[in-house]
């Protein structure tokens, strides 16, 4: 049985002018599932569906048409027992303001049916760095602390099917290292993890499999490894203090002075140089990488606009 499973899932929104302007599908017959025990990335550009993906297996919002199971029950058919199974860290930091760290928590799993949770809450807050913050009014708590208390609220009820929505989006370095040491560690436990985020290293550091979506369609799916050996050779990446040449920017990946270009072999990379040396530039800080997931990521996308507009 899948941990989660999403069967042909569309959801289509009317148009802002009304029924009879059209209507825009976020999701277009999304088929996946994750198995118990995965790490799994779900990846895409912003607007690509991710969110909205999540937020019907979340139950927050109901699919057009198609089915989604959370350990075998219907997240619409079977909402409560499905809910039960799943700890969601939203994007949103929502936080009630009147109460502190640890009643909050003990709410949560009065919410789940879950008493005399106390010695979980401990280790939560433990091991998320809370520990000094229980007593502490909510409206008091940084906003990394906040995101710290999200994701504690998620796992007050112990879900085996975990999901983290940019769970890292604008917060500090220790953070995301606390969160990944711990939620790995919940991983290697037996509990399923979906994840998506902007952050493509983590997904490629953290993740067994991905699927990337656009568009509302899955564009890409496939073990992390495989993904990254089907990439085009190697990257050349290096400095400059000037633009580049049209013909060489329309092939490069530019980021302030940093240009980083696909190369399959040693003649191509000459090439590359030599025309930044006609152009009268000068590159600094030149290296040689192996392609990652960021370059799959872009270049998956390309291919699949491409697709589209031919």
């Amino acid at each position: 049985m899948p941990a989660i499973s999403f069967q042909s899932v569309t959801k289509t929104y009317p148009s802002a002018r009304g029924p009879s302007n059209g209507s825009f599908k976020a999701l277009d017959g999304v088929s996946f599932d994750i198995q118990q025990g995965e790490f799994f990335g779900l990846l895409g550009p912003n607007g690509a569906g991710k969110t909205t993906l999540i937020s019907i297996l979340a139950g927050l919002t109901r699919a057009t048409s198609g089915r989604v199971a959370v350990l075998g029950s219907d997240v619409q058919a079977d909402y409560a027992q499905a809910r039960r199974k799943l700890g969601v860290v939203p994007q949103e930091l929502v936080f009630d303001p009147f109460f502190n760290v640890r009643e909050a928590l003990r709410f949560q799993s009065g919410y789940f049916g879950v008493r005399n949770n106390d010695a979980w809450i401990d280790e939560l807050l433990q091991s998320l760095g809370l520990a000094d913050k229980a007593g502490s009014n909510m409206r008091q708590l940084s906003g990394g602390m906040k995101r710290r208390m999200l994701v504690a609220q998620a796992l007050v009820h112990r879900p085996p099917v975990i999901v983290l929505d940019e769970p890292t989006a604008g917060v500090d370095v220790e953070l995301r290292q606390t969160l990944w040491h711990f939620i790995a560690r919940l991983n290697k436990e037996g509990h399923t993890v979906l994840l998506t985020t902007h952050y493509l290293e983590e997904a490629e550091a953290l993740c067994g499999r991905i699927a990337m979506l656009q568009t509302g369609r899955v564009v890409a799916l496939d073990h992390t490894s495989a993904l990254l050996k089907a990439a085009s050779g190697n990257v050349l990446r290096f400095k400059v203090d000037a633009d580049l040449p049209p013909a060489l920017a329309a092939q490069a990946r530019v980021t302030g002075r940093i240009v980083q270009l696909p190369a399959h072999d040693a003649l191509e990379i000459e090439r590359y140089l030599a025309a930044v040396r006609e152009a009268g530039l000068h590159a600094e800080d030149i290296e040689i990488r192996k392609a990652d997931l960021e370059d799959v990521f872009l270049d998956v996308m390309t291919q699949h606009r491409e697709a589209v507009a031919a």
